[in-house]
Order: structure tokens, then sequence, then C-alpha cells
């Protein structure tokens, strides 16, 4: 097994698990986070994150997460744990691009949001979570995964989700409290024995100049540099925080992971000005499974900067094993640009975005880690 092998998260649920998520995504009469509410839930959640657990460490892996089998959505679980967030079903799902660019795919519809109160992080469902995650794990390095606060402000201040609310009107105040709430929560999480989070996001796209397929983006116009300062001062000052509790701050860029679907395009090199230079993570997960990211020339962009990046060259959206040769390929590029002790491989993204997944079974998943394992191992030697 190599060490320089990881995961970017999320993994595929079981169909026992699934069948509470299918009764979880049609309501709104439940609160999050539903154990009171649905019988039997929470035990099923509490022996099936139990298992992953066990299947990771069986594979070899260096970096343990829940699976985020805790969560139904990538993003919008931390959001409904916040103080003052109410969710709901919302008149549509979120819009991506069906498969071979047929048209446009609706996802599921909790994604509602209303914001009725000041917003704060203390007590968050995700800090029980995590201390589940470290008491299973043992002596393993585990990471919580959680929305980075510019995709949090992003998604439900430019979509019109604060109208209406608590915070209709008052942009700036809800981007303070939000910061605020994220370093609550951090607090909270390096307290309980937290030492990684990854901030996932999914917005960099938008902000760049070559994305021409935007379906979550195509009721907005198209926005501007300043709007992205904002976005990247944002994280900067709650990495900043988390650095100052002692914590390592992680990120993953993606341009939409929905039952083996995308959402955007977007190449890196016309956003590496700003979302790869000028932001302070300790570590960056990008993905490079197709050529909607554009050229590997972008990591020039980190030369000069202190972190790590983790190079998603293989898909979490295919059944089948991915193109050995080509893998290996654009490793020894990427090495002959940054230091080969800097760079690390996954797949582009988590099997499972959402509770429903991509389009491959388990075995199969497995059997694309296993790969990546052995990809690594061939590369690294370690």
């Amino acid at each position: 097994m190599s060490k320089r092998f990881l995961t970017v998260g999320s993994l595929l649920r079981e169909e026992e698990l699934l069948k509470f998520k299918e009764e979880i995504k049609k309501r709104d009469d439940i609160k999050y986070p539903f154990y009171d509410e649905i019988e039997g839930y929470k035990e099923e959640e509490d022996r099936a994150i139990a298992k992953v657990v066990e299947e990771q460490q069986k594979h070899g892996l260096v970096e343990i997460t829940d699976g985020e089998f805790s969560k139904s959505l990538w993003h919008l679980d931390f959001v409904w744990g916040l103080h003052g967030v109410e969710r709901r079903l919302a008149q549509s799902g979120y819009l991506f691009r069906d498969k071979g660019n047929t048209g446009v795919y609706e996802t599921r519809k909790d994604i509602g949001i209303k914001i009725t109160d000041k917003l704060n992080g203390k007590n968050h469902p995700f800090i029980d979570h995590f201390k589940r995650l470290k008491e299973l794990a043992g002596d393993a390095t585990v990471k919580q995964c959680i929305p980075s606060p510019s995709h949090v402000f992003g998604e439900q201040a430019l979509f019109g989700n604060l109208n209406g609310g608590y915070y209709d009107g008052k942009v700036e105040e809800f981007k303070e409290d939000l910061k605020q709430s994220y370093k609550d929560f951090l607090k909270e999480f390096k307290e309980v024995g937290g030492e990684i989070v990854q901030f996932d996001d999914c917005l960099w796209e938008i902000f760049s100049d070559d994305n021409n397929n935007a379906p979550i983006s195509e009721n907005t116009e198209k926005p501007g540099e300043d709007l992205a300062y904002e976005f990247i001062d944002l994280n900067n000052d709650v990495i900043a925080y988390g650095h100052e509790l002692g914590l390592k701050v992680y990120t993953h860029n993606c341009r939409g992971n929905y039952e083996s679907r995308s959402a955007s395009d977007g190449t890196y090199e016309s956003i590496a000005h700003l979302f790869l230079e000028k932001q302070n993570y300790d570590r960056f997960y990008l993905e490079w499974d197709d050529d909607r990211a554009g050229s590997i020339d972008a990591l020039k962009v980190f030369k000069n900067k202190d972190c790590e990046i983790v190079l998603g060259l293989l898909s979490s959206k295919t059944n089948t094993l991915d193109d050995e040769e080509r893998v290996l390929n654009l490793l020894e590029k990427a090495a002959s640009i940054i230091d080969k002790d800097r760079l690390y491989l996954s797949h582009q993204c988590g099997f499972a975005s959402c509770d429903e997944g991509n389009e491959l079974t388990i075995e199969e998943q497995w059997a694309k880690i296993d790969q990546g394992q052995k990809i690594a191992k061939e590369f690294w030697g370690e």
C-alpha cells in the first residue's frame, strides 16, 4: 500500500443505509440530524460507519473519513447543523449536465435553505460525528470534510437564498456571522481532538473565462474578480484561525459530482492566479480526470508556495479501471514542475458526494482504490 494515494472523502453507501436516506430526502417535516425522528436510522448509520472505517483500513488508506455516511449531501448537512437554519424541499434541485452533454439533469430537491435567526456554529452535530469517527479509527489519521466558507456564502448570497430570511438585504452581516460560525465550529473541533479539516468547494469555476457550461449559475451574470477576492479573503480569514488553533486546513475543488454527472467546465489556468495562488491552504485536492481542467502546467503557480498538491488524475465517476499509462505520464509531468515529495494521487472527487453516489458498485469502487494504491506505489515507491 502507498502513503501517496489518498481519497477525497466520500464512499458509496450500502443499501441498508440508503433505505433511510431515501426517506430523508423526500421530507422536510423532520429536523436535522433526523435521529430522533426516524427510528433505527442512528443505529444503522453507526453500523455502516464502523464497517466503512474498517474497510478503509483494510485497503491501506492513510487518511480515514467516515465515508461521509453521516451526510446526505456533501455541503448542506453542515449548513443544516448551524443554529438559525431551516431545511426545506425546494421547487427544483440543482441543475447538472446530463451524461454525454445531452441536456440538463435535475438533482434531489431537499436543498432549500431558510435562515430564520442569527447564525452560530456552536454545538454542531458534526462534532459528535467526528468523535465517533476518531474512536472507531483508533490511531489512524482522520479528517473532517465540510464545505468552504466561500462556497456556503456564494451559494446563499449569489442565488437569492437569503431573500425573505433573517439576512434579507444584509449580505455583509451574513458573511461576518458565517465567518464567526466557522470559527466557533473549528474551536470545538480542535477541542475534541480534531487535527485536519478539509474545505470542499465547487464555485471556483464560475470565475473561469473558459467555463461555457455551468447550469448552476445560468441565472446569474459571470462574476468578476472583485467577488473572487471576497471569496478568497473569507476563506483565508478562517484558514488563518484554523492555523492559530494548530489545525491543518485542506481544500478540494470540484466541477460537480452527482450520479456520475458534472456541473461545469473551467480550466485551472483561468483561475490559478486567484484560487490556487492566493489561498493559504496546506493541501489542495485538484481534479484532472478529463480535459475540462486544462493543462497540468497550471501547477506552476504552486512552485513558491508551501503546500502539498493532490492530483485527481483518476475518475470516481466511471465503473472501469483508469488508464494507468495516462496517469503515470501526468505524474511524471507534474513532478517536472513541482517537487515529487509535495505530490499525491487521488480520484478527482469522492465516490458519493451525495447519498445517491456515482454509477458503480461498491466492489468496483474498492477495485479503483486498489488501482490507485498500485499506481502510487509504482511511481513513488512508497
